[in-house]
């Protein structure tokens, strides 16, 4: 299984694209920007992409994702309590000075306990609000991976000062959802370097309490 990481627009949101060489089906997750150095990437494995996933509605996560669903034709999966941060994404270009993208169409909503499949592969949602409230990450237990957004990074959490933040809630997520996952489970964080869940437990100056 094909798995690249690109750190895109800039932000420097960590898109992931998870490819299965046999069947030729990718999903793209988090198309913040620089589409075309995903659709690049795409075609030179000779991938057609199925399923977009967006964690969370923030711009440098979401920015992208209508060109690509245009480009590709691929629905776009994403939690309906960031729908409204979706409208407002002209505001947010705004905020840093950025052109605004064009509105994507939100397909699917998905929430906890709902599984993204991608042949055999399972992306298994958790909802993990606090970050915003429609946010989402993905356990992949096959690749001992978790797609965490803007949930969990290395030595920090997502921050809680935007619209829709709540700092209660992300450690509350963080906690349930998060934490009771294996130590060895890899996490590839919506910015930054990977990480796992037994070094942010162990390390983490924000979990300290948890």
């Amino acid at each position: 299984m094909l798995h690249e990481v690109l750190p895109v627009g800039p932000l420097q949101c960590n898109c992931s694209i998870f490819g299965d060489l046999e069947s030729g089906q990718a999903i793209v997750i988090d198309p913040g920007d620089d589409v075309g150095l995903l659709t690049g990437i795409i075609s030179r494995h000779s991938l057609r992409v199925t399923t977009i996933v967006v964690t969370h509605a923030h711009i440098d996560h979401i920015g992208g994702a209508a060109e690509l669903k245009r480009l590709t034709g691929a629905p776009i999966y994403m939690n309906q309590d960031d729908l409204g941060l979706v409208s407002e994404l002209e505001r947010q270009a705004a905020w840093l000075g950025m052109k605004a993208p064009d509105i994507p169409e939100v397909d699917v909503l998905i929430g906890d306990g709902d599984v993204v499949t991608l042949q055999e592969l399972k992306f298994h949602v958790l909802h993990t609000p606090g970050h915003t409230q429609g946010s989402v990450s993905l356990h992949v237990p096959q690749e001992n991976k978790l797609i965490a957004g803007d949930t969990l990074f290395k030595d920090s959490i997502g921050r809680t000062d935007l619209p829709g933040g709540n700092p209660k809630q992300i450690l509350f997520s963080i906690r349930e959802k998060i934490l009771t996952l294996d130590d060895r489970v890899i996490v590839i964080p919506g910015h930054g370097p990977q990480t796992t869940v037994g070094r942010e437990r162990e390390k983490n100056c924000f979990l300290r309490n948890l």
